[in-house]
This record gives structure tokens, sequence and C-alpha cells, in this order.
């Protein structure tokens, strides 16, 4: 990996977000489009991503393909059951060899976190990702504890209608910057899957790290200089405002909704080299940014409606800011 200066222009993120697709694409094969918006999600301060789709659909590969390629810290935990919050945690235990309680800690203390079937944990342990994951520590035995920067989760689940699983409640859910899905491939794309695996010779793909930690926080810090002038602010406002007042919603999205929608337009922005915002990103992104931050209406799991149609319906009907040529 080639050094990385500080101070990082649009082009250079472009450049580098490039790179690192590119590298990420070596392992998980015609999924361009998702692995932009996580890596969109994954350059901004809090932008936990949680994936939702059927098993065997790369989701925990994409996750240990960003870690690698961006040259992060990566843990992963496997949500069962009877998995205990401690074990997400840490605590501390007794070293009868010092006489002493030793602070051991858990494996949520690492930069790029991937909550394996988090769905599949009683509540109680979801729940403690909650404060790691909005106030970046982690508190044991009224202790406060600092997390690694970055520090962010990855996040999957089975459908819930699978048996064994418990929905994630609503704050939970609210605390992720985007939810998407991988989907299936493309008969060309599985294809394809087979024909690298075959000549592979094994399962591992050896990704090169195109960054490191400090490269990933110079990123960030340029995603955050990019210019959102304010009739796009006012339009992620307004179509958040709107999952509000649909008549299909009982709980539209908070403002929280909105400031996903600023951070992760601000990073595609940058993703496509610009150091400004077009309301055509704040389109594109909405279902990602606000599908998860809504309640339907009971009386339409009937007709099978989900929140994207929702969202997409909002983002048809909330008019679009026409902005100055910046030319």
């Amino acid at each position: 990996m080639t050094t990385i200066p500080t101070d990082l222009s649009p082009e250079d993120v472009r450049t580098l977000c490039g790179r690192v697709l590119d590298e990420v694409e070596r392992a998980v094969i015609g999924k361009r489009e998702v692995l932009r918006v996580i890596l969109s999600a994954l350059l901004c301060p809090g932008g936990h991503v949680l994936v939702e789709d059927n098993p065997g659909l790369a989701k925990t590969l994409v996750a240990s393909s960003f870690a690698a390629v961006l040259g992060l810290d990566f843990k992963r935990i496997q949500f069962t059951p009877d998995l205990l919050p401690g074990d997400v945690t840490g605590g501390y235990a007794y070293d009868t060899a010092r006489g002493r309680f030793e602070l051991r800690r858990g494996p949520i203390f690492t930069n790029l976190l991937l909550a394996d079937e988090i769905n599949r944990a009683s509540p109680k342990t979801q729940s403690a990702l909650l404060e790691a994951m909005q106030e970046h520590h982690v508190t044991l035995e009224g202790t406060t504890l600092d997390l690694p920067e970055p520090f962010v989760v990855i996040a999957t689940e089975n459908p819930i209608e699978y048996e064994g699983t418990f929905p994630l409640p609503e704050a939970q859910l609210d605390r992720f910057l985007a939810k998407l899905a991988v989907g299936y491939p493309t008969a060309e794309e599985e294809d394809e899957i087979l024909r690298r695996r075959a000549e592979r010779r094994e399962d591992r793909v050896a990704l090169r790290p195109v960054t490191n930690g400090d490269a990933f926080l110079a990123m960030r810090a340029a995603v955050e200089r990019v210019h959102v002038a304010p009739p796009v602010r006012r339009y992620m406002v307004d179509l958040t405002a709107a999952t509000r007042g649909h008549k299909q919603v009982v709980v539209g999205a908070s403002p929280r909704g909105s400031l996903a929608l600023l951070k992760l337009a601000r990073a595609w922005a940058a993703l496509e080299g610009r150091d400004y915002v077009l309301p055509d990103d704040v389109k594109w992104l909405a279902p990602w940014a606000l599908g998860h931050r809504i309640v339907l209406d009971p009386g339409l799991w009937s007709v099978q409606r989900s929140d994207r149609a929702v969202v997409d319906e909002v983002v048809r009907n909330v008019p679009v800011p026409v902005l100055e040529d910046r030319r």
C-alpha cells in the first residue's frame, strides 16, 4: 500500500474508493451498487450497516472483505440464542495468580465488528450493542471505556419470518445508518463465481489492503467537507417529514433519518468525486436511509406492502429542488 496524504480532495476519495471497490469485487462478484452504498455508510461517523437477506448471499464475506481492504482491525461475533451481553462487551474476571479482577475486553473493541445473524440473539444481548453504536464507548462495572477509532458495525440478519429469530427493536434499527439487501446473483454472475473458485483452487480470496486506519479517517474527514446547499438540506427534511404524514405509516422517520440522509449523501458525492451534494444523491439513497426507520400500518401485511415501496412513493411525491449551475 502506498502512502496516502492526510488532506484528501473529493477526487482523491473517488480514486481511493474505486480501488477499494475493485479489490473487494475480487471476492464479491456483481454487487457494485450494494458495495458502494455500504462503503458510503462506512465513510460516515456512526456508519453502521444492517444487511438483511437470505443465507448464502455473501453477507459475511462483504464485511470481512471491506475490513481486509480498508486495513481495519476486524472481529466477528456469531449471534446465537445463548449469547450473553458479556460475550460481546467483555467484563472483569478474577485472576487467581494476581489475586485481583482484570478487565477482559470483548470482541466489540475493534474497528469493524461483524454482528453475524444478529436477530438470532435475545433482545438483551442485542441491546449490548446500543451504547457502543450510539455513544462510541462501553460501560463495564461503572467504568466507561472508549472504543477504537474508527468503530463501525456491519450486522447481518435473516428475514424475520424465519424460525428462531428475534426482530430488532425500533430503537436499535434506528442506530443503523443504512439497511439493505444483497440479493441473488444473475446466472452470469453465479457462473463467474464458480469459474473463479475453480481456478483459485481454494475457498479463501487473498485481498490486499488499499488503505489503513489513518487513511480511512482522512477519507472520512474529506467527506465532512462536502458542501450541502440549503435547498438540498431542506429536501432531506421534507422527505423525512413526509414519511410521518403518510397514510400507511404509523410511525415516521425521526430527525435521525434526515441526519442519515445528510451523512450518506455527502459520502456518495465524495465517491463520485464531487465536493457538493445533488438532489439526485438524496433521491437515490432515501430508501436505504429511511426504509428501516418507519413502522407501517399492520393492515398492509396482508398486501405485503414494503417499507421501501412506501419510501419510493414519498420520493416520487416530494418536489425536487432545482439548483443553480455550479460550473
